[in-house]
């Protein structure tokens, strides 16, 4: 038995980019399914926009994170009660990993035609 597992045990089939881009596929399913269903209203959006950004700045190769939501869409899905469930519709999100000297940029955006929110790699 090993005492000490080295990361490129896992990752040695990998080429820096597609580690980049393994880690930011990672990072945007966790963000996705950690986050849609989140209680947001007008007045939390930016404290929320802040809160993913950090907690995905924690994980591995993510050296910068940009959240925007969609606050029109808030402010329209928003009840009586003054808050509204976080949507895929509502994410546009960048982000940005990076291996040695490999850097790739990932995104989530709601493609209207498609009507789903997409998940793909910009850069």
């Amino acid at each position: 038995m090993r005492d000490i597992m080295n990361e490129d045990d896992y990752f040695m089939n990998l080429t820096d980019r597609e580690r980049a881009i393994f880690e930011g596929g990672i990072s945007m399913g966790a963000l996705f399914h950690q986050f849609v269903g989140t209680p947001v209203s007008i007045d939390t959006i930016s404290s929320l926009e802040k809160a993913i950004e950090e907690s995905i700045l924690l994980q591995p190769a993510i050296v910068d994170v940009n959240v925007k939501l969609d606050k029109q869409l808030i402010e329209k899905s928003s009840g009586v009660m003054g808050y509204t469930s976080l949507t895929g519709e509502m994410l546009l999100i960048k982000l940005t990993t990076k291996i040695n000297d490999k850097s790739v940029t990932t995104c989530i955006s709601y493609d209207e035609d498609l009507q789903y929110p997409i998940m793909y790699i910009e850069d």
